[in-house]
């Protein structure tokens, strides 16, 4: 499992005023058991330099590669080549204009990327639209010379209080992803989003993960502090066959 550390985010109090008041001690963090740690400027900045900022002060406390949460190709330009190892981008649609832009950037770069399976007209309903958005990523990304394991597929998570029956449909799609290519490419999503607005947010969040991970999902941007949403992943993975089984793993995984 590829886990994605969300907490480097201006969305949270702490690190919002970090960015604002130039606090490196706050921004220096390596959250245990994360592949990548996802650096989110949020709203507070659209300046390219706070963003190059954030990735210094992350990479001077962790030799994790980063994922740079931002769709703009201009804060890209300028970010992508301070990171020391080839970071994941996050993300494009499958827009043809934000494709070209985004993935040029991830062929120049040796990158990877989250491919949204959504276009113009925004999230999709069903699971044959998450599909179709999907292939159009993955053949653009193709025509760049881009491999299929540099590609996330993320099918578009929705919140389950409001949006309930969309969750068959995301599993269906997430499913489906994984037939593509060979090797096919990485299934990821923003976990948070299935339980947003609800009271029982980690337990909805667990399972939900449990069953995607049952449906292709080998990648997800969460909470890695959350222990035991990160203890049910990797029993998923074992179950299905992921992992060779070892009573010590997952005491051999926070090693």
């Amino acid at each position: 499992m590829i886990f994605i550390g969300e907490r480097i985010n201006t969305g949270f109090k702490d690190v919002k005023a970090a960015v604002e008041n130039k606090d490196a001690d706050v921004i220096k963090q390596t959250e245990a058991g994360a592949t990548y740690l996802d650096v989110n400027l949020g709203a507070v900045s659209s300046k390219p330099e706070d963003l190059c900022w954030m990735i210094e002060q992350v990479q001077a406390a962790s030799d994790l590669p980063i994922s740079i949460d931002t769709n703009k190709s201009v804060m890209l330009k300028e970010a992508v080549p301070l990171c020391k190892k080839p970071p994941l981008i996050n993300s494009t649609t499958a827009v043809d204009e934000k494709m070209e832009a985004m993935f040029s950037i991830v062929a120049e770069y040796n990158a990877s990327i989250v491919g949204l399976a959504m276009d113009e007209a925004g999230s999709p309903k069903t699971a044959d639209k998450r599909v179709e958005n999907a292939g159009k990523l993955l053949a653009k990304a193709m025509e760049f010379g881009i491999n299929p394991e540099q590609l996330f597929l993320d099918p578009i998570v929705m919140p389950l209080k409001y949006m309930q029956e969309q969750a068959q449909e995301i599993l269906s799609g997430a499913r489906q992803f994984r037939l593509f290519s060979d090797p096919p490419p990485h299934i990821v999503c923003g976990l948070s989003n299935i339980a947003n607005g609800t009271t029982q947010k980690k337990l909805i969040n667990r399972t939900f993960a449990v069953m995607l991970v049952a449906n292709g999902l080998d990648a997800v941007i969460c909470d890695v502090t959350d222990e035991d949403l990160v203890n049910a992943l990797l029993t998923a993975e074992l179950v299905m066959n992921k992992q060779i089984y070892a009573d010590s793993y997952i005491e051999a995984f926070r090693s």
